[in-house]
C-alpha cells in the first residue's frame, strides 16, 4: 500500500532540480497523492478504485523570463530533466515585468493534518461503510453516492532557501437517497480523519429527508424567505470567493468587490474569513509558492476588509500589500482564491431559524449553479434533494424544485439569522468551507424546475 515519501526523500529529489546551471532562480512544487474511491448507485457498489500519483512542477527564472515544466518521474534524474526543459522554455518567452520573485526563506507553522488510519483505508473498509449507509435506506428507497479517502504530500523548495513540507489526509462520504413518490434527500460529511466519518448517520439523515419529501407539491416562483442548510450556504460562499475575494481580480477591477474596501456589503451579522491554520480548518499551512499562510479577514460585520493574495497580485495591488499565502500552482492565469473560507457561526439552531420564518422555503442544497453576472454576484441554479415549504414557523410540506436567480451579496445583505453549527462543505474541488445554516429575508426563485 502506498505511503508518504517523507521530507528527506523529497529534499533529495528537489535538490537535483535546484542545482540547475544557467538559471537565475528555480522553484520545485511536489504533489504526491494516494487513496481510494468507492462509488455506489441503486444501493449497490458499482466502482471501487485506487490511485497513486506523484508529480513535480518546476518553475525556472532566467533574465526575467519564466518557464514551467512538469514531470511524473520522481527521481533526481527526472527532476533535472524537467528543470532543463523549464529553462529552455524560459529562454524563448518574453520577459514578465510583473514577476515578483520567488518566495524568500520563511518559517511555516506546523499543522498536524495527517492520519495514518485515513491514509491506509482499504477497499473492504470503505465497502463496509457503504453497507452501513445503505442499511439505513429502507424498503422502496435506493442510495447513491461515494466514499473517498485520500492522502496528500505537498512540498515547495526553491533556490532562495525556502523548503516547506506537509502531509494531509481527508475522508468524505456523500449520499443521495431517492424513491417513493418523488422524494429525495442528501447528506454528506468531510473530515480530516476517517474516524470522524459516520456512514450510518449519513445514510439515516439522507433517508429521513427522502421520506419527509414524498409527494412534493408545486409552488409558484417568486420572492421567498429561505432557510439555507450548510450545503446550500457553501455554494454561495464558494462562488463569492471566486467572484469577489481573488487578489488579482481585485487589483484589475474585475472583482465584484473592487474598490469597495471599507464599505458595508452584507448584513452586519455576516463575517467571513479565510483561515487554514485554525483548529478544524482544512488546508495546508503554506501556499504553492512556499509562502506561509495566515488568517485573512474578508468580511467583518458586513464590511469588506480585503481579499487574498499571492506574490504577483500583491505586487499588482501595491501600497505595501503582501502575499497572504494563497498562490495556486503555476502557471496560474487566474490569480489567488480563498481555499479555506469560514462563515462565522451565530447562535441559532436550525429549528429556531425555521421558527423565525413566516412563509418561505427550507433548502437542503443547490445544484448546477452557474454565474449570470459576475460583478453583481448573480448566480443561477436549482434546489435539489429536499426542499420544503415553511409556514408560520413550521415545515408544512415538501415542494418541487425551483430554479433561483439571485445576487449572493444581495442575499447576504438580508441575513436574518445564522446557525450556531458550522459544517465543512465543498462547492469547488480546491476548497473546503466551514459554514452554518442561515435565514435570508428574500431570495428570488425565477422559475419552476422540471423535476
Amino acid at each position: 500500500m502506498p505511503g508518504p515519501l517523507g521530507s528527506d526523500q523529497v529534499r533529495r529529489v528537489t535538490d537535483a532540480a535546484l542545482d540547475l546551471r544557467g538559471a537565475d532562480a528555480v522553484e520545485v512544487l511536489l504533489f504526491h497523492e494516494w487513496g481510494g474511491l468507492t462509488r455506489f448507485a441503486n444501493s449497490a457498489i458499482h466502482q471501487s478504485t485506487s490511485r497513486e500519483d506523484t508529480g513535480l512542477r518546476i518553475r525556472v527564472v532566467s533574465e526575467g523570463r519564466i518557464g514551467v515544466a512538469a514531470t511524473n518521474v520522481f527521481s533526481p534524474e527526472g527532476a533535472r530533466t524537467a528543470a532543463a526543459s523549464a529553462l529552455e522554455m524560459a529562454q524563448v518567452v518574453g520577459p514578465d515585468p510583473m514577476f515578483p520573485g520567488l518566495a524568500p526563506k520563511a518559517d511555516v507553522e506546523d499543522k498536524d493534518d495527517y492520519d495514518e488510519a485515513t491514509a491506509s483505508v482499504t477497499p473492504a473498509e470503505r465497502a463496509q461503510g457503504v453497507a452501513e449507509l445503505i442499511g439505513q435506506v429502507g424498503t422502496g428507497f435506493r442510495a447513491a453516492g461515494a466514499f473517498e479517502t485520500m492522502a496528500l504530500e505537498v512540498a515547495v523548495a526553491n533556490s532562495l532557501g525556502q523548503f516547506c513540507y506537509a502531509p494531509y489526509t481527508q475522508a468524505s462520504v456523500t449520499s443521495v437517497v431517492s424513491g417513493g413518490d418523488g422524494g429525495a434527500g442528501t447528506a454528506e460529511v468531510i473530515a480530516q480523519r476517517v474516524s470522524e466519518v459516520d456512514p450510518e448517520a449519513i445514510g439515516r439523515r439522507a433517508a429521513t429527508k427522502a421520506r419527509d419529501s414524498q409527494t412534493p407539491r408545486d409552488l409558484p416562483p417568486g420572492l421567498y424567505e429561505v432557510v439555507l442548510e450548510p450545503l446550500a450556504v457553501s455554494t454561495l460562499v464558494g462562488f463569492l470567493g471566486w467572484l469577489g475575494f481573488g487578489g488579482r481580480a481585485l487589483a484589475e477591477g474585475r472583482s465584484a468587490l473592487s474598490g469597495k474596501e471599507g464599505e458595508r456589503v452584507c448584513a452586519g451579522s455576516v463575517s467571513i474569513s479565510d483561515d487554514a491554520l485554525s483548529k478544524g480548518s482544512f488546508g495546508l499551512p503554506f501556499d504553492f509558492e512556499g509562502s506561509p499562510k495566515r488568517r485573512v479577514p474578508l468580511i467583518e460585520h458586513g464590511v469588506f476588509v480585503g481579499g487574498v493574495h499571492d506574490r504577483r497580485s500583491a505586487k499588482q495591488a501595491g501600497g505595501g500589500t503582501t502575499t497572504t499565502g494563497h498562490a495556486l500552482p503555476p502557471p496560474n492565469p487566474e490569480g489567488p482564491f480563498p481555499l479555506s473560507p469560514t462563515f462565522e457561526p451565530g447562535e441559532a439552531s436550525l429549528d429556531e431559524l425555521i421558527a423565525g420564518t413566516r412563509r418561505g422555503l427550507l433548502v437542503s442544497r443547490f445544484h448546477y449553479t452557474n454565474v449570470v453576472h459576475p460583478i453583481e454576484t448573480v448566480v443561477t441554479g436549482m434546489t435539489r434533494d429536499g426542499t420544503w415549504l415553511i409556514e408560520d414557523g413550521e415545515v408544512a410540506a415538501p415542494v418541487k424544485n425551483l430554479r433561483f436567480t439571485q445576487s449572493i451579496l444581495g442575499a447576504l445583505s438580508d441575513v436574518r439569522g445564522i446557525g450556531r453549527d458550522a459544517e465543512p462543505a465543498s462547492e469547488f474541488f480546491f476548497s473546503v468551507s466551514r459554514v452554518p445554516a442561515i435565514a435570508v429575508g428574500s431570495f428570488n426563485f425565477s422559475s419552476a424546475s422540471d423535476h
